[in-house]
Formats: C-alpha cells, structure tokens, sequence
C-alpha cells in the first residue's frame, strides 16, 4: 500500500505510522450508528482515517482524535489540516484519559491494540499500536462512562476472542451492549472481528448482526461495497 490513500473526499499520508490503513478501522468507520452527534472522540487516531471517515459521515459533528504515538499524532493533525473538514476537527497527543473536560461525547470510537498478552512485537512503536493490557479497555469503558452523554455509546473493533473477555467488564464500568456485529470474511466462515456498540443506557433486547466482506474470493459482497462506496474510489 502507498504512503497516501486517496479517498473521495479526502487523503490519508500513512508515511511512519505504525499501524496503516486497516478494514477493521474503514469498517468501524462505516458502521458507526449515532443520530446526528455532536461530538465525537476517535481513540488511538492512527493516521487520522477512521476520525475523517466520520466528519464526512457526520457533517455537523465536532470529531476530535488523541494518539499517544507522536508520528500518528503528527499524521493525524496533518491530514485533518488538509481534508475540507479541517475546521472541526482537532488532534491532540497523549493519552485519552488526558483529553480536557469540556461537553460530552455523543460517539467514543476506537480501533485499539488488541493482543492482550500476547508476545510483544519487538519493534516498540508496533507493540505500542499492538499490544495492551486489559487495563487499557478497563480505563476506556471508566473513561467512556465519564464522558459520553446521556445517550452516547462507544464503539469499537476488535477480534472474537477479546469481545467477551471485554464484556465480563462493561456492566461494572455502567455501560450495556447494545449491538453486536460479527465480521465475516466469507458467509461459511467463522467470525474474525466483531464490532460492539456500548451505551449507557440500559436495553431489553440486544442486537446481533452477521457481516460478511467477501462474496466470492477476490469479490467484495455488495453489503461491504454499500458501506464503504461513499468512501472508496473504486466502488
């Protein structure tokens, strides 16, 4: 992949940054539900993609973005100056849990270093983009609590295996799943990522969904291509 990835109404320089352009993140992006928000807070920006995917969702929205990486950081603010949402977009570097208190979030996203536990990368800007502890999603469920809205959710992307080691941890932090989406490659295949949306709020009845990336092999299903066709040169 390039260092600049074009889309249809912005670019992303991913030049130095640990983590590139990823689905999991365009898909957190695509799939964020929130009914005309605010603001928005996107966690571990990376290359600023997922934060710029949602002021174009969310033309209204104030869409802020916190990296502790400061080439990310760097990327990110520099590729917020460039878009045509500039003017209501803000990075900052640091950790979250740093941002200053001003209004509540609406949305809280997140595409965050999953490998808990796990063997740590060697190259210590990819363990950091990689690897955490659980304690890091301990303090963003706290985080989130805090700071989302009354009727605000987090959103997040991360692998099968982490989504219910996260849960055990929600309803202590005050927050409730509210939706579940399992991220298929093909239909007959098992689920490689699944996105959560966690509200404050309590719920009756929680969503489960399937999505499924590819029809065929080297064929993206129509359902990925609707979702991201606002934002994909090539669809």
């Amino acid at each position: 992949m390039g260092t600049v990835f074009k889309f249809k109404e912005f670019e992303v320089n991913q030049e130095g940054c640990a983590m590139k352009i990823n689905t999991d993140g365009v898909l957190l992006a695509a799939m964020v539900e929130a009914k005309e928000p605010a603001r928005i807070l996107d966690v571990g920006s990376g290359t600023g993609v997922i934060a710029l995917m949602l002021a174009q969702r969310f033309p209204e929205a104030i869409v802020d973005a916190v990296d502790i990486d400061e080439t990310a950081y760097q990327r990110t603010e520099e590729n917020f100056q460039a878009s045509i949402f500039a003017g209501r977009m803000r990075a900052q570097l640091g950790d979250f849990e740093t941002m200053s208190e001003e209004k509540a979030y609406d949305v809280i996203v997140s595409n965050p270093p999953f490998y808990i536990n796990a063997l740590h990368n060697p190259d210590g800007r990819k363990r950091v983009a990689r690897h955490t502890d659980l304690d890091f999603f301990k303090r963003l469920l706290t985080f989130s609590n805090d700071r989302l809205s009354y009727r605000g959710t987090l959103q997040l992307v991360l692998p099968v295996d982490l989504c219910d080691e996260l849960l055990c941890y929600t309803k202590e932090n005050g927050l409730t799943l509210v939706k579940e989406v399992s991220i298929r490659s093909f239909a007959h295949s098992e689920p490689i990522r699944k996105v959560l949306i966690l509200s404050k709020e309590d719920v009756d009845q929680q969503e489960r969904l399937d999505f499924v990336i590819y029809a065929d092999k080297g064929i993206y299903s129509k359902t990925y291509q609707d979702f991201l066709k606002p934002f994909f040169l090539g669809f």
